[in-house]
């Protein structure tokens, strides 16, 4: 497993240096972290006013936005537009290569110029996106690059839990706008690689490889290289013949065969190449895989064919000095290790697309998570509530999170849309096609994962793979008694306002995917803005009670398949983390360990239950 660290653009020591794809490595890069021009833009008419071609005024540490303290601005008001300005020598020896300036996220609108040229423009907040700059630098001279992102709060867009009001309030928090994940540049040949879909196949024992390429051309062929720690294990190659994209299989041996799972997250590494006719090498990566499988018994949920009780946490992946980005890659680790020493086995990451190093994390630590999307608020009834509707955009760029994800190891399953609500009726919705949208995309990108059409409240498409509630209930008696009912198959369903907004349960896997969220601090805040859910445990012993008997309820019912307690830590006025919002823990998290730690006699019962 490869991941390096390239070079930087100037002397100084950079945040975030380290490599931003690390599912994709090519040798040569260069981190454009750093300090950049910056200049906030309130009217968005900056480009009237020759923000492309003046300098500008302010000063920021990239990749914070300028929201984050660690951007060195800090500021809380809204702004419609932000610009940013750097100058960059391209290095002389990428002279025979295409440039390629990779921004890893942007939030939200986004427009590119490099030396006066525009080279890009990109609409979504979560993803990354590319820009080809060699028709506008000169390797061996300095590039100017100029980005203006505009963060329209009025307009609907998915946002996740970024508030759009001036301050954070309720469930809603920090806002990022511009820039706030790492900005890069690489050469690439013009024939070259793009990022491969691997596939595992439990079954078959082997990786199906999709390699594809930048303007192909017949003569081309690809090669793919398994390899573990004793060295080459197998390889695979083909001729592309001018194709668009080409399958690779590599067979393992059953002797060099070893699954990924939390308990031994092993990974191979893998390595990708693309040459000519000739034989010549044109292009090389380097990438990772990891051997399981995702399946579905009856209710269970299955890993490498074996009933997995999923032990999950809600992660909402703020920060209060980086906002959405996380101040180090240290403390992405930190996160994985907090929730695993406290008994959990994963996470729901929590209505935001997480910086691709979390994942890469998750995946050497063996931590089980659901991708998710970050649109929570596009859950009005439709026409009524015009500010809430969502659009195709919202596919779209669920589309581009899937595609970036896709062959992550420790991602277990899809959910597209979080808390819709929108009552049944006797008329179509337009949220009704946005779900069944962004559900049958999700199936067809991803055909080896479950999808949860729309986590809690209100289930629209008729039997997705995995049905879920939410359910803050406090008192373990009424929770244990409400949900006592999934075992005869009539599990807890989300109402709105007393009406149904779901269509029924049809044995599927079920997740009690957020409970808890007990309010706790061990100094009460007098702010009356802070909440959590319930009344507060009066000690943190009344605390880890209350833990134990919510989760015992459903690691004691045979008929659940996991849960999502709320939550890894505090968030601004939030406070129900089991860690407060500097990643504190509140309480000694080994005794949240003991208590779910009984998952595995669970798991044992589980596997007995007929019907499941």
């Amino acid at each position: 497993m490869v991941s390096r660290t390239g070079g930087v653009a100037s002397g100084e020591m950079v945040p975030r240096h380290e490599y931003p794809r690390p599912q994709f490595v090519r040798d040569r890069w260069l981190c454009l972290n750093g300090r950049w021009q910056f200049e906030v833009d309130g009217g968005d008419t900056g480009r009237e006013r020759g923000l492309v071609e003046r300098e500008l005024d302010g000063e920021i540490l990239v990749p914070f936005c300028p929201e984050a303290p660690l951007s060195g601005i800090g500021t809380a008001d809204r702004m419609a537009a932000v610009w940013y300005r750097r100058s960059v020598e391209i290095p002389a020896d990428w002279a025979d290569s295409r440039v390629i300036l990779h921004f890893q996220a942007v939030d939200y609108e986004s427009t590119v110029w490099v030396n006066g040229v525009e080279v890009g423009r990109h609409t979504g907040g979560f993803t990354p996106f590319a820009c080809d700059c060699s028709k506008a630098v000169t390797p061996g001279a300095v590039a100017t690059i100029v980005v203006r992102a505009r963060d329209p709060w009025w307009v609907p867009q998915p946002r996740g839990k970024q508030s759009s009001e001036f301050a954070p309030s309720g469930a809603r928090y920090g806002r990022t706008t511009g820039i706030w994940q790492s900005v890069w540049m690489e050469p690439v040949p013009r024939c070259s690689l793009e990022r491969p879909r691997i596939t595992p196949d439990l079954q078959a024992s082997r990786f199906r490889v999709e390699v594809s390429v930048s303007h192909p051309r017949r003569g081309l062929a690809a090669t793919a290289v398994l390899r573990d720690e004793h060295g080459e294990v197998v390889r695979a190659s083909r001729s592309l013949a001018g194709d668009l994209c080409g399958e690779l299989e590599l067979n393992i041996p059953s002797d060099r065969r070893r699954l990924w799972s939390p308990t031994d997250p092993f990974l191979y590494d893998l390595e990708l190449l693309l040459s000519d006719d000739s034989g010549a090498v044109l292009d090389r990566a380097t990438s990772y895989a990891g051997l399981r499988s995702v399946g579905v018994d009856g209710r269970a949920l299955l890993l490498n064919g074996e009933v997995v009780f999923q032990r999950l946490v809600l992660d909402q992946g703020f920060y209060a000095d980086g906002v959405m980005t996380a101040p180090s890659d240290e403390a992405l680790v930190e996160d994985i290790e907090l929730a695993m020493a406290a008994g959990f086995n994963g996470a729901r990451l929590h209505q935001k697309v997480f910086e691709e190093r979390f994942l890469y994390h998750a995946d050497r630590l063996g931590y089980l998570v659901w991708g998710e999307f970050g649109d929570w608020g596009c859950s009005g009834f439709g026409p009524s509530e015009d500010h809430q509707r969502p659009g195709a955009s919202y596919i779209t760029q669920w589309l581009e999170a899937v595609a970036r994800d896709y062959s992550h190891p420790s991602i277990v399953g899809w959910c597209p849309l979080n808390e819709t609500y929108q009552p049944l009726g006797d008329r179509r919705l337009d949220l009704d096609e946005v779900t069944l949208g962004m559900y049958l995309a999700t199936k067809a990108a991803d055909r080896t994962r479950p999808v949860i059409d729309a986590s809690g409240y209100s289930h629209r498409v008729p039997r997705p793979d995995v049905y879920d509630s939410h359910d803050y209930e406090q008192d373990p008696e009424v929770f244990s008694t409400r949900h006592d009912r999934a075992a005869h198959g009539e599990p807890f369903v989300n109402t709105w306002r007393g009406r149904d907004i779901s269509l029924p349960y049809d044995g599927q896997p079920y997740l009690v995917s957020e409970f808890g969220g007990a309010w706790w601090e061990e100094r009460p805040s007098e702010d009356a803005s802070v909440w959590g859910y319930g009344d507060r445990p009066k000690s943190v012993d009344e605390l880890v009670e209350r833990f134990g008997a919510l989760c015992g309820a459903l690691l004691d019912n045979v008929a659940i398949a996991g849960y999502c307690y709320t939550q890894l830590t505090d968030v601004y006025q939030e406070r129900n983390g089991i860690c407060d919002f500097s990643r504190r823990p509140k309480m000694d998290l080994g005794r949240l360990r003991v208590i779910q730690d009984r998952e595995a006699a669970i798991e044992r019962v589980a596997r007995e239950a007929p019907g499941r």
